[in-house]
């Protein structure tokens, strides 16, 4: 078993807990398929996540049959199934934030005529939620799903600058990775970044995870989408724009809109 999965699970639920072992071998199966670029062969799986090739065909096979796995027509080489994405649309249909939050989009997109997205803070990483699409022809490309480090987008940014020292200490991987020449990969010129965002109210990718693309966002306090109890923010939304529609001017009005939305 590779040790990524192991620490993960230690972190998320102690070290006395001892998962079923089927059970969890499948989903390290599931989560190394989702997070593929290209389908991996079985020889690729076995090396990344540890297991015996013939155990780990066995739970392919058996994936495969219930229509969580699918394989090219080589027969070759892995991916995900219609049943994923079935369990995926049923887990963005059902949740709060995206219900809550759906008109709120709606009328961000229709002001500004840009992306604009819906994403949740899920260890170092950001995943996008909801989505609404650019009116024009030169956009950002992403789609609901996706996964990018926090520490990288405005979304990501907006979430980090809750958490206090300790747990941003205790999430953040050492060395920050490096999306383009823009990604703050210093350690506390990300810290004076949190800073400049807590005094401001909002967030700001300056091409830090794409070039040429500028976000803007907002976290959404925890008790507007249901959960009273929770102090930080997990969720947060955004607008991004090419550099080439991009003014201060425009910039100032975005926020003042997210700022308002959320409030």
């Amino acid at each position: 078993m590779s040790t990524e999965p192991q620490a993960r699970r230690a972190a998320e639920t102690g070290a006395s807990f001892q998962p079923v072992k089927s059970a969890d071998r499948t989903l390290d199966v599931l989560e190394a398929l989702a997070a593929s670029v290209q389908r991996p062969t079985l020889g690729e799986l076995a090396r990344r996540l540890g297991i015996p090739k013939s155990s780990l065909h066995g739970v392919l096979r058996t994936l495969q049959a219930r229509g969580w796995v699918r394989v090219d027509e080589t027969g070759t080489r892995y991916g995900l199934g219609l049943r994923a994405l079935r369990v995926g649309a049923a887990f963005v249909e059902t949740d709060d934030a995206v219900t809550l939050l759906a008109p709120v989009l709606d009328e961000l997109a229709a002001r500004f005529g840009e992306t604009v997205h819906l994403g949740r803070l899920d260890g170092a990483e950001v995943v996008y939620l909801a989505k609404r699409e650019s009116v024009h022809p030169l956009r950002l490309f992403s789609a609901i799903g996706r996964r990018l480090p926090a520490h990288a987008t405005a979304l990501g940014k907006a979430l980090l600058a809750q958490l206090d020292e300790e747990r941003l200490a205790d999430l953040l991987p050492t060395p920050l990775p490096r999306l383009t020449s823009h990604t703050l990969t210093d350690l506390e010129a990300l810290r004076a970044d949190l800073a400049a965002i807590r005094a401001a109210g909002y967030a700001v990718d300056r091409e830090e995870n794409s070039e040429g693309i500028i976000c803007v966002a907002v976290a959404v306090p925890a008790h507007r989408v249901g959960h009273p109890g929770q102090r930080e923010a997990s969720d947060a939304i955004s607008i991004s724009l090419p550099v080439s529609r991009h003014s201060d001017a425009l910039q100032e009005r975005i926020a003042a809109a997210l700022l308002a939305a959320v409030a």
